[in-house]
This record gives structure tokens, sequence and C-alpha cells, in this order.
């Protein structure tokens, strides 16, 4: 089998020597899945794709017509495939269901200390041979209500880590885990008293019709006065207008970001030589006590090796697929 590696990175190095162990033959394209670069694709029977590419009805169907009929996720999250469009086609579509949910459990958790005790803003002072410790008062995290939305794998993560610092952990999740309810380690409670009581709250839903910009100025004007609000998990879940508004205004008082909802052409791009003309992202830069990262979350050693080994794996099953039917003609 040939794959059409899309948006291929540096440091995925390891879904390149994954795959040659399987014998399937790598195409590596450094450009994102786009209708402009459809064509790339040409000769090869499946791409594998990152959250940043662009699977959308006419790129799947420009993609048919070149003849690939599987999709290999590099990535948990799927919001950026059209899946009707590919059932449709008959073409095949896997992701990675979980390749580390402690990497972002912990870069949350990175993010809330980093706000917390100014440690960017004392960093710069060191620098510059300032060490006043004016402005740089931070909180103890013990005893803080913290609100994870999304209690999947990543949350029950994070929830683990926040137990180990004495927070009082509230969980909001379509499925209620019942053992760790009784085990103390989360205190189940509905959406609108996550935003009532919480003092941090760190979003981990995945993204759909359902949770797109689940906060939004309604939910926000819902949350505690200089509340923490963490986003590791999609940039649209969050509409960025009314955060940004929030902040201005106080009602957030640390905003902790890895993800964006226009990120895709921005992330994982440099940028540096560049004119950026997205005005809202202009202006998130410029907010007081935010922290952005650029959809970093994931990257550890161990994510990027269960990625790798996960997508190596569908594409091998499907390789396997083909062989067998082949043998029967």
């Amino acid at each position: 089998m040939k794959v059409a590696v899309y948006s291929y990175k540096p440091f995925e190095h390891l879904h390149i020597s994954e795959a040659d162990k399987y014998g399937i033959t790598s195409a590596i394209i450094t450009q994102r899945l786009t209708e402009e670069t459809v064509y790339l694709a040409k000769g090869c029977e499946a791409v594998s794709l990152f959250s940043s590419d662009d699977a959308s009805d006419n790129v799947l169907e420009q993609l048919y017509s070149l003849g690939i009929k599987y999709i290999a996720l590099r990535s948990t999250g799927y919001n950026h495939v059209d899946l009707d469009k590919a059932e449709q086609l008959g073409m095949k579509v896997a992701n990675v269901p979980a390749y580390s949910p402690n990497a972002i459990a912990e870069h949350a958790i990175t993010m809330m200390m980093v706000l917390n005790r100014k440690i960017i803003l004392a960093n710069d002072r060191v620098r510059e041979n300032n060490f006043l410790l004016d402005g740089l008062t931070g909180f103890d995290m013990i005893g803080k209500i913290v609100g994870i939305i999304g209690v999947g794998k990543i949350g029950i993560a994070l929830a683990k880590i926040l137990n180990g610092f004495g927070c009082n952990v509230l969980g909001y999740d379509l499925v209620v885990n019942k053992e760790l309810q009784q085990k103390g380690i989360v205190n189940y409670v509905s959406l609108p008293e996550i935003y009532q009581q919480s003092d941090i709250i760190s979003l981990h839903v995945p993204y759909s019709k359902s949770t797109h910009h689940i906060i939004n100025k309604e939910s926000i004007s819902k949350m505690k006065d200089g509340v923490m609000l963490i986003n590791t998990g999609r940039g649209g879940l969050i509409n960025t207008q009314d955060v940004i508004n929030a902040v201005y205004s106080g009602k957030i008082g640390h905003l902790g970001l890895d993800v964006y909802e226009k990120e895709n052409g921005l992330f994982f791009e440099d940028k540096s030589n560049e004119v950026i003309k997205d005005e809202l992202f202009l202006e998130l830069k410029k907010l007081p006590n935010t922290l952005i990262t650029g959809h970093q979350a994931f990257l550890t050693k161990e994510a990027l090796f269960a990625m790798a080994k996960t997508t190596a794996y569908n594409l091998n099953c499907w390789q396997k697929q083909i062989k067998s039917e082949n043998e029967l003609f």
C-alpha cells in the first residue's frame, strides 16, 4: 500500500518508520490537504491526515476520483472529516482513539500553573535584572474548585492530577463514571453548576455541532468573576470574541489556550516572516493574563510513538484486507 502523508512535520518521523515495518510506502507531503493539494495524492491508495487537514466533501470527492479509499487520521478528533460524505463514497476512516491522555492533561496543568504563578512575567523580569515581586502573586491550588467539562480519558487523567494538588474536582459528562465518583476523584454535576462553582474550568469534550461555542457570552456570564479558563480540546469549543471581551472585563481572570477556532493554516506553520491578517487572533495575542501555545498539548515522545504505532496498524489492517480480497480472485 502507498499512502500520502499530508501535513508531515519532522517530529513525526516515527510514523514513517512504523509504516515501513509493515511494508507501507509513504509519500511525504509537507503541505496541508486542501482542494489545491489533493492532486499530490495521485498514485496512492490511502492518505494519512493531521488535525489541520481539510477533508470536507469537495476534497473527499477529489480524493475518491484519484482512487483513494482509505483515510488514516493521525489524531483523535475527526471533526475535520466529512464522515457522511466518506461513508457515501465508501471510503474507510480510522482515527487514533487514544495516544496519550496524560500528555494533554499535563499540558493543561502546566498552563494552569504558569498562569497562576505568573511564570512568564517573572522570567522576563529576571532576564531584565528586575527582581521585584509586585504583580506576581498567585494562589494555592489546594482547596480550589476545578470544573472539567468532558470526563473522558483526558478528563480522568486531569482529575487524578488535580486530586494530588488537593483540588475539589467537579465533572460534567453525558456518561457518569460511578467508580470515579465513589472514590471521590470526581463529583459529577450539571453544566450550569460547573460554571457557577468553578474557580478553574478546563475543556475536554469532542468538537461537534452540540459543543460548538459551548463557551459563549451566556455561559461566561454564569461563571465566577476572575475564573481561569483552559482549553486544550478544540478551538471551536469557545466563541473567541466573547472570551476576549470577558478577559478585558475581568470576568475571565486567566486564559490558557492550546487551540484556536481559526487555527487551520496558522498553527503548525512558521509565520515569523509574514504579516498575520487574522484580526481576531491578533486581538487574542494582546490580552493580559493569557497564555497561548500552538496546539502542542499532544507533543510528547510517548504520545508520538503511540500515534505512529496506531496509525501504521490501521493502515496495515486495510492492507491485509486488500490482499485477502485479491487472493479471492
